[in-house]
């Protein structure tokens, strides 16, 4: 089963669509080369950000725009509206029910996986958008500045 990265692209994209706006076009072909993907890929995501009221969308521009403060854009929230409500973690539920382990993992798994979820949807609720974009530019400056001071050895 591939894993889906709908929620990584998602916040990938939406950082781009700050990072870069006024800088460049924000078309779907040149967030596409960012992400690796094809633009149609883009398209889908940028409807469901745009249905879940993060970005405002005109067919046809190449601009698209942020509707809320990205401080005020929890992971969560890119979360749920890209992933829904499916688990993180998915358990198998075709086991032998006559082995003891067969029978008794998919119980104990969920309360286990319950609980990790519980705790991963806190964090992604404390961590904003703009925290994930002040990490990208502070890790951009310190590659240039790495590059800057090889350069002058």
């Amino acid at each position: 089963m591939k894993v889906s990265t709908r929620f990584s692209d998602s916040i990938h994209l939406l950082a781009f669509l700050v990072i870069y706006k006024g800088k460049t076009t924000l078309s779907s072909n040149i967030i596409a080369s960012s992400l690796n993907t094809s633009p149609v890929v883009v398209r889908r995501l940028m409807s469901n950000l745009r249905d879940a009221g993060f970005i405002k969308t005109t067919h046809g521009s190449p601009d698209p725009e942020l509707l809320r403060e990205p401080k005020d854009i929890s992971l969560l929230e890119i979360y749920l509206a890209t992933e829904g409500k499916s688990p993180l973690f998915a358990i198998d539920h075709e086991t032998n029910p006559d082995c003891i382990v067969g029978c008794n993992i998919l119980p104990t798994l969920s309360d286990y996986f319950s609980h990790a979820e519980t705790a991963a949807e806190a964090v992604l609720g404390k961590i904003s958008l703009q925290d994930v974009i002040d990490t990208i530019l502070v890790k951009e400056a310190a590659k240039k500045q790495a590059e800057n001071s090889k350069d002058k050895e």
